[in-house]
């Protein structure tokens, strides 16, 4: 790709989807692109990379029996497949083409456009957030895939789906939950919000089901998660001291409080002799340990 391909394809990911889908005319689209077409339906094949996976029965029905009597209104848009010609891939409206199966469609409307595998999920992901279509599981994991597999920078991800950095950076940090309370938050037992209140619990999924038992609104959420971290700092335990055998120093306490919070992972700082000493951070697997990289990796350095 050249420098002015890659500048013409930032501009048309700008423009909106559309422009994606042609709604702006298609007399600027590359040669055998743009327009709407009719295709087979079983010449179109889902994207494995798309960040929606749950797609709600009764909804799918509904949609179904609205496309039986109207016909898919909008089109899908899709992107050829280089290794089987004749075939496309579906880049945003899956759930318009599984309806059109059920309704017993044999062709869809569709706009082509030939788009690299990076520009395929952050439209697909656009689409899905513009819609509210994605759970906090979805939308984390797309985010983070455009990150770490397209070079994205939260900033300016933030901007293509038209939502806040902080956004961005509280909705990836569900990535570090454990598994069983990912399917929580997937399933829409605990909400995105419950879930980043129980980030810094030291036993995430005892405090998550804690929780659903006890039917806890998301402020009291905040309140049991700090209750759990106050207690296993408890005296009870046996105390962490100081080299020179007193007890630890509430500022210190206090950063480790802090920089787990902003990460989602336990931190211990250990203090030595001559303000020297360690900062540890904790994580349970692989996507937990990138996460950190990548937030290592935007740290600003200073010039002096």
């Amino acid at each position: 790709m050249t420098p002015d391909d890659g500048g013409r394809r930032r501009n048309q990911l700008g423009r909106g989807l559309s422009a994606l889908f042609g709604e702006d005319g298609a007399d600027d689209a590359p040669a055998g692109e743009g327009g709407r077409h009719t295709l087979p339906i079983d010449r179109l094949v889902p994207n494995p990379a798309q960040p929606r996976r749950r797609f709600d029965e009764a909804e799918m029905d509904s949609l179904a029996a609205s496309i039986r009597e109207q016909g898919v209104l909008q089109p899908l848009l899709v992107r050829p497949l280089a290794d089987d010609p004749g075939r496309y891939q579906i880049v945003a409206g899956e759930r318009r083409w599984r309806a059109a199966q059920r309704a017993q469609c044999h062709e869809v409307p569709v706009v082509v456009r030939a788009l690299s595998d990076g520009e395929a999920l952050q439209i697909a992901l656009i689409e899905n957030v513009q819609r509210q279509d994605l759970s906090p599981i979805e939308e984390a994991e797309g985010y983070q895939r455009l990150i770490a597999d397209f070079g994205h920078t939260q900033d300016a991800l933030a901007q293509a789906v038209g939502k806040s950095r902080s956004h961005i950076a509280n909705t990836v940090r569900l990535l570090s939950l454990p598994a069983s309370v990912r399917e929580m938050v997937a399933s829409g037992t605990l909400s995105a919000g419950h879930a980043r209140a129980l980030l810094t619990c030291p036993d995430v999924v005892e405090a998550a089901q804690r929780v659903i038992d006890k039917g806890l609104n998301v402020r009291q959420t905040e309140d049991l998660a700090r209750q759990l971290c106050a207690e296993s700092r408890s005296p009870t335990r046996p105390p962490v001291s100081r080299p020179n055998g007193g007890q630890r120093d509430a500022d210190v306490v206090a950063i480790e409080e802090e920089i787990s919070s902003r990460l989602g992972l336990k931190v211990n700082i250990k203090s030595g002799r001559d303000q020297a000493g360690a900062l540890t951070v904790h994580y349970r697997t692989l996507e937990q340990l990138d996460i950190v990289l990548q937030r290592l990796s935007q740290v600003p350095v200073g010039t002096g």
